[in-house]
C-alpha cells in the first residue's frame, strides 16, 4: 500500500447558530500520506487541522468528499478505517477515577481487543508509566497524562498513529521521550505517523514530508528538505577582528551590523555567490576572524507561503 491515508474533495462546513453564518472549514482538500512516513499537517489556528483530524478519527462527519484509511472507505467500512487509527488529542480526557492500567483495559475493550492480544504493561513499560500502572489518573501530573493519552491511542495497535500538538505545554524530558518513541514506532513497527505540531523546529528535525493548511485549503505538500529548498535567502555572518567599514556590495545584497558587531549580509544564493561577498569583505580591507551561514527554517518557509495563501 502506497498510501496510508487518501483524502480527496473533502469539505466540512459548520451549521451557523443565532446570528452567525455557516463557517466552511475545509474547502475541497485533497491530501495524501505514505504509507510508513512521518507526515506534518501545519497550519496556523483555524487552518483546518483539527477538523481533518477529527474527521479521520471519525468524531466528525463531513460534508462531502473521500477518506481512506488504510484502504478502507471510510463510508462503506467505519468500523476498520477507525480501527487502523489511534489519535493522541491536544485535550487531557481521561477519567480520574481509572487506573492508567484500567484506562488501557477499558480502551482496548472498546476496540474489541481479545485479551490474549492485549498488551497493557508492555505499552505503560513503553511510556514511562509501569510504577503507575495501579494509581488513579486524577493523582498524575500533566506530564504523566499526555503519556497515558499516547497509550490509549496504541492499545488497538493501530497503522497509523495521529499526534495533535503532542508536546504542548509539556517539559524537555517528556518531549524527549515522546519523540524516542515515535521513532522507535515508525522504525520498528512501520507505523505511520502524523503530527500536528506549532513547534516548526519539531515538524523540521521529525517529518519526512509536511503539508501546509491554510483557510481550509492545501497551500503545498512536499518534501521537508524540497520546502526548505524554496527560499534562496541566505545570510553570511563576518565576525570582524576589529571595527568593520562599509562594504562595497553587490547588488541585491542587504548588510546589517549587530549587536555584537558581527556584519551580516543577506543574499540570494541563486544570484550572488558566497566568494563574491568574501572578495567585497576583503576589498574593504576587514580581516575576518570566524564566518558562518545562516539558512532558512520551517517557519521562514511556513510564514512565506500562508501569507501568500491569504
Amino acid at each position: 500500500m502506497s498510501d496510508a491515508i487518501e483524502i480527496k474533495g473533502l469539505r466540512k462546513v459548520y451549521a451557523g447558530g443565532g446570528k452567525s453564518a455557516p463557517k466552511e472549514a475545509l474547502k475541497g482538500l485533497d491530501l495524501t500520506v505514505p504509507t510508513g512516513s512521518i507526515f506534518g499537517l501545519l497550519g496556523p489556528n483555524g487552518a483546518g487541522k483539527s477538523t481533518t483530524i477529527n474527521i479521520l478519527a471519525g468524531l466528525v462527519r463531513k460534508t462531502s468528499g473521500k477518506v481512506r484509511i488504510w484502504g478502507f472507505d471510510q463510508d462503506v467500512n467505519p468500523r476498520q478505517s477507525r480501527a487502523a487509527i489511534g489519535v493522541m488529542p491536544q485535550e487531557l480526557n481521561l477519567d480520574p477515577f481509572f487506573t492508567p492500567a484500567g484506562a488501557l483495559e477499558v480502551q482496548a475493550g472498546l476496540y474489541g481487543v481479545p485479551k490474549a492480544d492485549r498488551d497493557t504493561a508492555g505499552i505503560l513499560e513503553m511510556v514511562g508509566l509501569s510504577d503507575k500502572a495501579n494509581a488513579y489518573a486524577r493523582t498524575l501530573s500533566g506530564g504523566m497524562r499526555r503519556r497515558l493519552l499516547l497509550a490509549k491511542a496504541l492499545v488497538h495497535h493501530p497503522q497509523i498513529l495521529v499526534l495533535d500538538e503532542p508536546t504542548a505545554g509539556v517539559d524537555i524530558e517528556l518531549r524527549q521521550m515522546l519523540w524516542r518513541n515515535v521513532r522507535r514506532l515508525n522504525q520498528e513497527r512501520g507505523m505511520t505517523i502524523i503530527l500536528t505540531t506549532h513547534y516548526l523546529e519539531e515538524a523540521q528535525e521529525m517529518c519526512d514530508e509536511i503539508a501546509i493548511v491554510n483557510h481550509g485549503e492545501l497551500v503545498v505538500r512536499d518534501r521537508t528538505a524540497n520546502l526548505l529548498e524554496r527560499l534562496d535567502g541566505k545570510t553570511m555572518v563576518i565576525v570582524p577582528d576589529g571595527a568593520a567599514g562599509p562594504i562595497d556590495l553587490p547588488p541585491g545584497v542587504e548588510q546589517e551590523t549587530r549587536p555584537d558587531g558581527a556584519v551580516a549580509l543577506t543574499y540570494n544564493r541563486g544570484k550572488v555567490t558566497a566568494e563574491q561577498l568574501l572578495s567585497a569583505v576583503h576589498a574593504a580591507g576587514i580581516t575576518i576572524r570566524d564566518v558562518r551561514t545562516e539558512e532558512a527554517d520551517l517557519e521562514d518557509v511556513f510564514v512565506s507561503l500562508t501569507h501568500s495563501a491569504r
